[in-house]
């Protein structure tokens, strides 16, 4: 792993700083597709944050890289989003790269090897 990617639907910027760099889609042009992100993040050896569940399908049926972490959980206030992502930030980042999906929740965390 290399880094993370963040999809569209995750905020560009965030109050915490994960151990890796961060690169978010808008910065791969306007609208990036699907396919585009999957494909940079697979060259790049990068692990996709998304809420979209088009990358967790599709990583059970390839192999990593790249890795994906799924925010499985509705929308939150800005506040909430950024202090529960820093507080379980930790917890992701000793998943990966052993699991190729992590499965983030409210109340818990899901990881599939792969």
């Amino acid at each position: 792993m290399k880094g993370f990617l963040f999809d569209e639907n995750v905020p560009r910027r965030i109050r915490f700083t994960p151990s890796l760099p961060i690169v978010h889609a808008t910065q791969l042009g306007e609208s990036c597709i699907d396919s585009h992100l999957w494909t940079y993040a697979r060259e790049n050896a990068l692990v996709i944050v998304t809420k979209d569940s088009d990358f967790s399908n599709r990583i059970m049926v390839e192999a990593a890289p790249p890795w994906i972490v799924h925010l499985r959980f509705g929308n939150l206030q800005k506040n909430e989003f950024h202090d529960f992502l820093a507080r379980i930030w930790p917890n992701i980042e000793a998943l990966l790269p052993h699991n190729k999906l992590i499965n983030v929740y409210l109340d818990h965390i899901e990881a599939a090897q792969g």
